[in-house]
C-alpha cells in the first residue's frame, strides 16, 4: 500500500466528519481505522478502503466482492440497530498473515448476540444480514455490552495452488 509507515497518523477523507488512522509496529498486524458518521451511504467510504486492503493483500475479486458486502451490511446493522447518542462507527481493519480481520464497532445498547437470526419468511425484504455475514466471511463474532456492540470478521486468504 501506498500509505506512510508511521506510529499512528491520520488521514483526512473527503469529510471532514470521516479519518483514516494508520498504526503499525514491527510486531503487530497494520491496523487501519475509520470513524464514520450514522448516515445515508457513509458506509461506502468503509468499503472503498476495504477494497484497497483486500486487493493490497492479493485477495480475489470475488473475495473482495464478499468482504465488501459482509462490511456494508455490518455497517448498515449498526446504523440502524445501535440507537447510539453518539452518532459515529468505527471501523478496524487489521492486516494478519494469511487472513484480514474486519471490525465494526458501534456504541449503542447492545443486544443478545446469541439469539439466532429469526427464520426468514418467503418474499420478507428484510432480516438476512447476520446469516449473510455468516455465509460470506469465514468466521463472525459478536462481543455486546450496554456500551456497544462489536462485531468481528474474518476472511482468510485463499489457498495458493
Amino acid at each position: 500500500m501506498s500509505l506512510p509507515n508511521s506510529a499512528s497518523r491520520r488521514f483526512p477523507r473527503h469529510s471532514a466528519a470521516a479519518t483514516v488512522r494508520l498504526s503499525m509496529s514491527a510486531n503487530a498486524p497494520k491496523r487501519f481505522e475509520l470513524e464514520i458518521p450514522i448516515a445515508h451511504d457513509r458506509e461506502l467510504e468503509a468499503t472503498k478502503i476495504a477494497e484497497q486492503v483486500a486487493e493490497e493483500m492479493q485477495f480475489g475479486p470475488d473475495c473482495v466482492a464478499e468482504i465488501k458486502l459482509a462490511l456494508i451490511e455490518g455497517i448498515i446493522n449498526a446504523f440502524e440497530h445501535s440507537g447510539s447518542a453518539m452518532q459515529k462507527v468505527l471501523v478496524e481493519f487489521a492486516i494478519h498473515d494469511e487472513e484480514l480481520e474486519v471490525v465494526v464497532q458501534d456504541f449503542g445498547q447492545g443486544f443478545d448476540a446469541s439469539s439466532k437470526p429469526a427464520a426468514a419468511r418467503p418474499l420478507q425484504k428484510r432480516g438476512y444480514g447476520r446469516r449473510l455475514m455468516e455465509s460470506l466471511m469465514d468466521e463472525v463474532k459478536y462481543f455486546t455490552s450496554p456500551q456497544g456492540t462489536r462485531l468481528v470478521m474474518k476472511k482468510r486468504r485463499p489457498k495458493r495452488a
